[in-house]
């Protein structure tokens, strides 16, 4: 999904495990820019973003997922992403919990970012921000959701669809995410007739067998309303394996695309965001010559 969305940037994609081991394969491949040793003009340089420079395969910024418990790794900067929904779950560690490691390591955070933020109340933001700030005070928090933008059909990627397709529609949303509840909630405010779910475990890839649990949902779901369902998935999902969907025709399948957002609240936005970002990087630069 990255990779489609990024296509014509200089961004590299590295796909691992090890996430480390994968960036350091690319450090080594195409060298980098040490942004410490860079001088001030240089640093203005580089943040025009000027695609045809000598240094344009060059690495400048290495961003890692799932990285916060790799304790050998340095770092400039630790984002915690939250999800609003599900929080810490029961507040136990795996495996009797969701949690990796206890709530005291948001102290090695430089910011938290509460997502999924318009889907709970104003009163669980605040209980949320309340907990976060009693581990650590100055941690810098902030506010996101998913904003849904339009949607593309499978096998016609290219054509982009108005959400008001979904108006009225019976529609079956089938997913294989982390946390499907969220993507279900933004389809339920859409206006449908009827939505109703498939939910398989996060990464799982779709198979034959698959096909015809949803198959036999959606001939459910026509049965009961007197009208063809539609399918909707997520962006993820589609990427994983966009050929098998092929398979639920004359069912139609939509892909739902959305974009994160950062949400304008309790002083946060997304300048201030950006903000954030440049101001903490610059604490690691020397002072210019």
């Amino acid at each position: 999904m990255l990779r489609r969305h990024l296509l014509g940037t200089p961004t590299k994609i590295g796909v691992g495990a090890n996430r480390a081991a994968v960036a350091r394969h690319f450090i080594r491949k195409y060298g980098y820019i040490d942004i410490c040793k860079t001088s001030w003009h240089e640093k203005q340089y580089l943040e025009r973003k000027v695609q045809n420079s000598l240094d344009s395969e060059k690495i400048g910024v290495v961003v890692l997922d799932d990285a916060m418990q790799h304790w050998s790794l340095w770092r400039d900067l630790d984002i915690v992403m939250v999800n609003g929904l599900t929080l810490w779950g029961n507040l136990q560690l795996l495996p009797r919990g969701p949690l990796r490691e206890p709530l005291t390591a948001l102290r090695r955070a430089d910011a938290v970012v509460i997502h999924h933020a318009d889907l709970v109340s104003e009163q669980t933001l605040k209980d949320i921000e309340s907990m976060i700030l009693r581990i650590k005070r100055s941690v810098s928090i902030f506010f996101t959701k998913m904003d849904p933008t339009y949607l593309f059909e499978v096998g016609t990627i290219n054509a982009k669809i108005p959400l008001t397709a979904l108006h009225e529609a019976t529609i079956l949303c089938v997913s294989a995410i982390g946390s499907a509840e969220p993507f279900v909630k933004q389809i339920q405010k859409m206006r449908a007739l009827y939505v109703d779910r498939i939910d398989f475990s996060d990464h799982h890839i779709f198979h034959a067998r698959d096909i015809e649990i949803i198959r036999a949902k959606l001939r459910e779901l026509e049965g009961k309303f007197g009208s063809k369902p539609v399918v909707v998935i997520t962006e993820k999902d589609y990427d994983r394996d966009p050929e098998i969907l092929k398979q639920l025709y004359p069912f139609r399948v939509f892909v739902l695309c959305s974009v994160l957002k950062v949400l304008p609240h309790r002083g946060s936005t997304e300048d201030s965001f950006k903000k954030f970002l440049k101001d903490h990087l610059k604490l690691e630069w020397p002072p210019a010559h």
